[in-house]
């Protein structure tokens, strides 16, 4: 079972969908419920136009209770999964990927702007 904080991003599979909301378990089977108000800024007249049961989305944790249900949201990320980019994984390294591979790129693109050849 992996540690599930507040703000993670994660991918989970809608498994119900009713009038309050989308319910979905994550890969490691927590449950979880995305009430309707975490769906949309905007008025949601029909849930089923923003999700499909069976469907895999990425949703954000709001929070947990004592039964370890996940309080979740769609309503301010890109939480549809596509092909171009895969499934995404959770990294809980947040920016510090990027923040290593800064340099490099800046290097790069300065060398390609000098016209310098890369080195292979």
């Amino acid at each position: 079972m992996i540690n599930i904080e507040v703000g993670d991003i994660l991918e989970v599979k809608v498994v119900g969908i009713t009038h309050y909301g989308i319910f979905v378990n994550t890969l490691d089977n927590h449950n979880g419920l995305i009430h309707i108000s975490e769906i949309s800024n905007y008025f949601v007249k029909n849930i089923s136009d923003f999700v499909s049961i069976g469907e895999n989305i990425l949703v954000e944790v709001l929070g947990k209770d004592e039964n370890n249900r996940l309080n979740l949201s769609i309503k301010n990320i890109n939480y549809k999964l596509t092909p171009r980019y895969g499934k995404i994984k959770d990294n809980k390294n947040g920016f510090k990927p990027l923040q290593m591979k800064l340099p490099i790129w800046i290097r790069e693109k300065m060398n390609e702007i000098k016209g310098i050849e890369p080195k292979e």
